[in-house]
């Protein structure tokens, strides 16, 4: 069974940064893509970033280029997602998810398979 745990968010202030972590329990990350993807209250959930298993291939989307950055650490299981100069459009829940093996990077969400619980970004002053 595919399963997936997101953590490290919380309520930060405008400009500020965290460090979200997707972690997988009971399979390796090690040939999967994976996705971050957020949804806030009343909108659809958005794409916005995606990372090959050799870390090689990135996407984001144009409202967080330059902001967020993605990277992962197969030995540790995990896949990162830093979030910098944090906006309150930003404020969210965050998920991650799996889009299989040889596969290249896509941020539409009915493409991807197994989901996390998602953790609450909030920024606000």
């Amino acid at each position: 069974q595919l399963q997936l745990v997101e953590s490290g968010g919380g309520l930060v202030q405008p400009g500020g940064s965290l460090r979200l972590s997707c972690a997988a329990s009971g399979f390796s990350l090690d040939y999967y893509t994976i996705g971050w993807f957020r949804q806030a209250p009343g909108k659809e959930r958005e794409g916005v970033s995606c990372i090959n298993s050799s870390g090689g291939n990135t996407n984001y989307a144009d409202s967080v280029k330059g902001r967020f950055t993605i990277s992962r650490d197969n030995a540790k299981n995990t896949v990162y997602l830093q979030i910098n100069s944090l906006k309150p459009e930003d404020t969210a829940v965050y998920y991650c998810a799996t889009l299989g093996v040889f596969r290249r990077c896509v941020l539409s969400p009915t493409a991807f398979g197994s989901w996390g619980q998602g953790t609450q970004v909030t920024v606000s002053s």
